[in-house]
């Protein structure tokens, strides 16, 4: 028995559609938690069992980890909540239960920055590493996939691209770090899962092909899109401003400012890639024809999505 945490998300939706297929091939069956089922795709239904609630909650998630030998966890960024709140917070009933229940394995989405000098004052990364360190303290076997910031923040942005031709971030325009398209993290989740033969606590990096900065971003852009596109450096205070404009939690609100300026120090800069990595990686050259040049080109509709510059993805509500 596998189980699935926030299916409904950029990354879980994906993982889940790999695993419907590919589970009752390995002998395992697969259980969902979330909070509204209707949220999941018709075609899947019918082929997994649906615990419905928060697994953010105690009850919920006792009854979706008996019987479970793996699964798959991913904390839904609050920014209602303070960093500490919102991820160990969280997961404290989670992981009561994997000792509870003996659950064999768990796969978290996590990020990167583990060992670095910037990793005790990195904000929302701080609190995604105190979560893991939470998670391998209940006793299971677990792998934290350590994520870089995703592709798909860029889809927020779509509109000011396609209007502007101009993308915003707060790193400095030459500082080239590794990206990551979610599609290669369901991926790589799904081949941890169904694998019954690794142990321990470890972190597995989950890289594109390249490190990338804001101006190799810039060029990729402008010639898959067809249309000049250019970088624009937000400072820190400003982005700060802005969110706790949009009425964030203060202590959220910082540690998203904490994490971008840790990021321009080179957080994402501390762990190379593997010679043969088991997932390909997709290029951003190839993301962009595929994914945001739609989303640009798709004139008057909003883009929308429900993944976060945290690295660590957003979903359905708690």
């Amino acid at each position: 028995m596998i189980v699935i945490t926030a299916p409904t998300g950029s990354i879980g939706r994906r993982l889940l559609s790999l695993l419907v297929e590919a589970a009752p091939v390995h002998g395992e069956e697969l259980r969902v938690v979330v909070r509204d089922p209707a949220r999941l795709p018709e075609a899947v239904r019918g082929r997994v069992e649906v615990v419905t609630g928060s697994h953010g909650d105690a009850a919920t998630v006792e009854r979706a980890f008996a019987g479970a030998d793996a699964v798959f966890w991913l904390v839904p960024p609050d920014a209602s909540a303070s960093p500490e709140d919102g991820w160990s917070g969280f997961t404290r009933p989670a992981a009561r239960a994997f000792a509870a229940h003996g659950v064999g394995r768990v796969v978290g989405v996590s990020a990167l920055g583990r060992g670095t000098a910037q990793a005790a004052r990195a904000g929302l990364v701080t609190a995604s590493l105190a979560m893991d360190d939470l998670i391998a303290g209940s006793g299971v076997a677990y792998r934290a996939l350590a994520c870089p910031s995703f592709f798909e923040n860029l889809l927020e942005e779509a509109d000011s691209i396609r209007a502007d031709g101009v993308f915003t971030d707060t790193v400095a325009a030459d500082r080239r770090a590794p990206l990551v398209a979610v599609a290669d993290i369901a991926a790589t989740a799904a081949g941890l899962l169904l694998d019954r033969t690794w142990s321990g606590v470890d972190s597995v990096p989950v890289l594109g092909p390249e490190d990338l900065s804001p101006e190799d971003l810039a060029r990729i852009m402008t010639e898959q899109l067809g249309r000049p596109v250019r970088y624009r450096r937000q400072s820190l205070d400003e982005l700060r401003s802005a969110l706790l404009g949009y009425g964030l939690h203060p202590a959220f609100a910082e540690g998203v400012v904490e994490m971008k300026r840790a990021k321009d120090q080179g957080l994402d800069a501390g762990v190379g890639r593997p010679p043969r990595p088991e997932v390909p990686a997709t290029g951003f050259a190839q993301w962009c024809a595929e994914t945001l040049k739609p989303a640009v080109l798709a004139a008057g509709t909003a883009a929308i999505t429900d993944t976060t510059d945290t690295a660590l993805e957003a979903t359905d509500a708690r």
